[in-house]
């Protein structure tokens, strides 16, 4: 059973590791929760080898009764994640490939990213990375040192992204050694972060975590993934007010996923729903063709016209550029 408050939130007291600990594992508490027990025979057995995961205050703000819930669809474990498709792999945009050391990716120019974490508050079935060697590949296990060591050796490298699954998933304790080992790296400019915690877990915005942010001698930049306006609520708004008083700037990134978004209707809501958050659209990616995700993916002659209706309709700037990610490119491409 769900417990929440009325509001649909744990207590705001609360340490976010608690509201973490207390997620939702089992999808028959999930469908019970919002009267889907019927759905129960279409969960395939141990989640389709990557487990459900859904923090409390994400599934309150699901429909209750309703199978096609954009938010659920996101997290549900689904039969067809047993079909194999062509073309649909386990590592799609060649993080392997691009391996300079444990936990550091170096895809492009100026830019490096580390694998910071492996775990995230929620588990989205069309996650690109539900593949990836986590295990072997995580720069915070090494306490950074063979990373940071990649990144001070490449004077080009001027921004380093923090990825994972979730960087936010560390303590902050953790996420203040990393910047200690940047200090002395005078190349390194810009600190970027992909996050979906303060989306589905806002309780991880606090005031260590907001401390640190703000101490920063560093153009900071947060990366939220919002796929639909249903997503926010106050306490998502909350986090994302404390971070811009941090001095971060937000941006977010989609991915079209057919059944949840692909609909013009929704993707202009969830544009003028993130900025009145003060989230700026930043990307719409086409599906990475990651195993297990083909049931989410929407053809390019359709995406390309969703983002012909959102331009006729919403102001060039919360308009999302529409791009695909094909390993061995240089950068994102444009569609």
């Amino acid at each position: 059973m769900i417990t929440a408050s009325p509001s649909g939130r744990l207590s705001q007291a609360e340490d976010w590791r608690e509201h973490w600990r207390r997620a939702i594992t089992d999808p028959g508490e999930l469908l019970a929760h919002l009267g889907l027990t019927e759905l129960a025979a279409r969960i395939p057995a141990d989640g389709a080898g990557f487990r459900l995961r859904v923090p409390r205050g994400f599934a309150a703000r699901m429909r209750p009764g309703d199978a096609r819930d954009p938010l659920l669809l996101q997290v549900l474990p689904q039969l067809a994640e047993l079909e194999a498709v062509p073309g649909f792999v386990t590592d799609p945009v060649g993080d392997l490939a691009a391996r300079e050391a444990p936990g550091l990716l170096h895809k492009y120019q100026g830019r490096a990213l580390l694998i910071a974490s492996g775990s995230c508050a929620v588990h989205c079935r069309y996650c690109f990375r539900r593949h990836f060697p986590y295990g072997e590949e995580t720069a915070a296990a090494g306490q950074w040192r063979q990373a940071l060591a990649h990144v001070a050796a490449d004077a080009s490298i001027r921004e380093l992204i923090l990825s994972g699954g979730d960087p936010l998933a560390l303590a902050t304790p953790k996420l203040e050694e990393l910047t200690r080992g940047l200090a002395d790296i005078a190349h390194v400019k810009r600190l970027r972060i992909h996050t979906r915690l303060p989306v589905v877990l806002p309780e991880r915005i606090d005031q260590a975590l907001l401390a640190w942010l703000a101490s920063l001698p560093l153009e900071k930049v947060l990366v939220l993934h919002a796929n639909h306006a249903n997503e926010f609520d106050a306490a998502v708004d909350r986090a994302c007010a404390r971070l811009r008083e941090a001095g971060v700037l937000l941006l977010n990134q989609s991915v079209l996923l057919r059944g949840i978004n692909d609909d013009a209707d929704a993707l202009a809501a969830l544009s003028e729903r993130l900025i009145a958050a003060g989230v700026l659209p930043y990307y719409l990616h086409q599906l990475d063709p990651v195993q297990g995700a083909a049931h989410f993916a929407v053809d390019d002659a359709r995406a390309r016209g969703l983002v012909e209706s959102l331009r006729a309709r919403l102001p060039g700037y919360l308009v999302p550029r529409l791009v695909r990610e094909v390993a061995g490119d240089p950068a994102k491409r444009p569609l």
